[in-house]
């Protein structure tokens, strides 16, 4: 089962597309939660949150305890510009540091991009996100 790492945005439908491909920062996690530590940003995982649409979609791809889940606090949402905080420290870095992650860096690159285009319309309309997680 492949994890994948996704931008849930507040509300029913923001008025444009949140898809982003989140493989490559799944795979990544450990080596980018280290790097933003060094960059003095939150890590990704710090934005991590399961509202009830996440935590069920965790549980029907039999990720998770049903008991767990009931009793997770509510979820957290956060600012479209904390969040540009850390893809961008990340995506400045590792453009200049093209060997940071090996030949992981080019996709997690790409999926940073897609990250920082959805998070500035976030955080252009004034809207709340968090990050949440699949296995697929």
């Amino acid at each position: 089962m492949a994890a994948c790492l996704f931008i849930v945005v507040e509300g029913e439908d923001p008025g444009f597309d949140t898809f982003v491909n989140g493989h490559a920062l799944a795979r990544n996690e450990e080596g980018l939660h280290r790097l933003a530590v060094t960059l003095h940003v939150d890590p990704l995982l710090d934005f991590f949150s399961a509202d009830e649409d996440s935590m069920a979609l965790l549980l029907e791809q039999g990720a998770g305890d049903p008991e767990w889940a009931r009793n997770l606090p509510a979820p957290q949402w956060f600012s479209g510009q904390e969040g540009l905080a850390t893809i961008q420290a990340l995506i400045r870095f590792l453009a200049d540091s093209p060997a940071a992650l090996g030949s992981e860096t080019a996709p997690v690159l790409i999926e940073l991009h897609e990250y920082e285009r959805v998070l500035a319309k976030t955080a252009a309309l004034g809207l709340r996100w968090h990050l949440a997680a699949s296995w697929r």
